[in-house]
């Protein structure tokens, strides 16, 4: 048996001076080191299949769209939900960038206070605009902006540490959940790629590729509707019933050539991670509608869809100047009410 064992890497011999000179010279057993600082490092499994190759140049030409769209966009009136001396909200639309959306707030203030006279020759803004919350591009719904610096700072510390209570709606393709309420806990993070993928829960807080950590994330889901059926229910009357809850440790397992439903959800997100409902959605097998990045129905009953269709619905925090508390609602797209439109009929 031997006196010790090595450890298993790849090793070459070294000697301090020429063999020639000593003839029976110990040979040392030196390490040899790795170019690549990732080449040893045992990183977390991504659960989420990666991104769909037809992903890349449908996304392309959607960028391109919505940039055209965004340099031509303008707020109008009806797309104001709420609005006081240090906050204002928007229903962004599908397909607008956020940026442009906030550029266009102050023409928007400059038109609704050039009647007042505190006004009248002062050609710079007199608010310092931010954005308290993004969506993404093809997300529809609230977006809320501060008009000064300090208001900025107190609204956004309340999204960071989840003060902010979401809800989203979106359009699910897949195999109807058989629970009414599901919430998901998983890990979340990049992969070496870059693309956001689903971790195990069990990964959270460990190193990834690019040097950040798996983190927590968590969604609730509640179905509206089965291909017409079920009945919608306003957010403040969502209540916790039966629920399911999946804590996320290895890959899901989904029946491609199951039978498709139409699925209306309400997501309420309690983490603010990237893409979280769009990769919950795919990971519980029913993706939303046109998100092609996460595995949703590009085509589908013979309509090409151009977006995904997810709509931040509402929001409700305490104000970060008054104190009252705010609920903020944006109305329902037209995708969402036609889902809704057998229950009414």
């Amino acid at each position: 048996m031997p006196f010790f064992s090595l450890p298993q890497q790849s090793f070459f011999l070294c000697s301090p001076k020429p063999l020639s000179k000593f003839p029976k010279t110990l040979l040392f057993l030196c390490p040899k080191m790795s170019t690549n600082p990732n080449s040893h490092q045992n990183y977390p499994t991504p659960l989420s299949p990666p991104l769909p190759s037809i992903s890349k140049d449908i996304e392309l030409a959607r960028a391109m769209t919505a940039s055209s769209k965004s340099s031509l966009f303008e707020l109008s009136r009806s797309d104001i939900l709420y609005e006081d001396e240090w906050l204002i909200a928007v229903n962004k639309p599908q397909g607008i960038y956020c940026d442009s959306v906030l550029a266009s707030v102050p023409r928007f203030l400059s038109d609704s206070t050039e009647l007042d006279p505190l006004s009248e020759g002062n050609q710079a803004s007199p608010f310092e605009l931010h954005l308290a919350n993004r969506l993404d591009r093809d997300t529809s719904g609230i977006m809320v902006i501060t008009k000064s610096h300090k208001v900025a700072a107190a609204l956004v510390k309340a999204f960071t540490n989840h003060m902010v209570r979401k809800t989203y709606v979106a359009f699910c393709i897949g195999s109807a959940p058989k629970s009414e309420r599901i919430t998901v806990k998983s890990g979340h993070g990049r992969s070496k790629f870059g693309a956001w993928r689903v971790y195990a829960a069990g990964d959270i807080g460990r190193k990834l590729p690019g040097g950040s950590i798996v983190r927590h994330m968590e969604t609730t889901f509640e179905v509206l509707s089965i291909n017409g059926q079920w009945s919608y229910k306003d957010p403040s009357e969502s209540v916790k019933d039966e629920e399911t809850s999946i804590i996320v440790e290895e890959k899901a397992v989904i029946d491609v050539d199951t039978k498709k439903d139409e699925i209306l959800v309400r997501a309420f997100p309690q983490s603010g991670r990237t893409h979280q409902i769009r990769l919950h959605c795919q990971y519980l097998g029913i993706p939303i509608r046109g998100d092609v990045k996460y595995e949703g129905v590009y085509e589908w009953k013979g309509r090409r869809y151009d977006a995904h269709e997810l709509h931040a619905e509402s929001l409700s925090f305490q104000h970060p100047v008054t104190g009252f508390p705010v609920l903020i609602q944006a109305p329902l797209p037209l995708w969402a009410s036609q889902a809704l439109q057998p229950l009414t009929d």
